[in-house]
């Protein structure tokens, strides 16, 4: 199994609904995307974020089911979606379990 852990950061200008909306989108992954055992998404509460809002983990079968997750059209319309209202940074980590 893999772990893919993801933390955005947004411009200042992104809205609250916005962020909403792309917490909802990446949700959706769980049930578009193969391989996908596991997804959870959602703000991060945490005090020493550095910025970074919110957080996704997602949790694949396979090292081959994540290289598929990235070039996913579902996946592709997520990321021009964060990038449209404003994405400045991500940190990725990527592991297995």
């Amino acid at each position: 199994m893999v772990e893919h852990i993801v933390l955005f950061k947004f411009s200042e200008g992104t809205q609250k609904d916005q962020k909403d909306e792309a917490i909802h989108k990446i949700k959706n992954l769980k049930h578009e995307i193969p391989g996908i055992l596991d997804l959870q998404s959602n703000y991060n509460f945490s005090t020493s974020n550095q910025g970074f809002e919110i957080g996704l983990t997602v949790r694949l079968e396979t090292k081959e089911a994540l290289e598929a997750y990235g070039p996913h059209p579902k996946h592709q319309a997520l990321v021009a979606y964060l990038k449209e209202i404003g994405l400045t940074d991500l940190i990725i980590v990527d592991f297995e379990i």
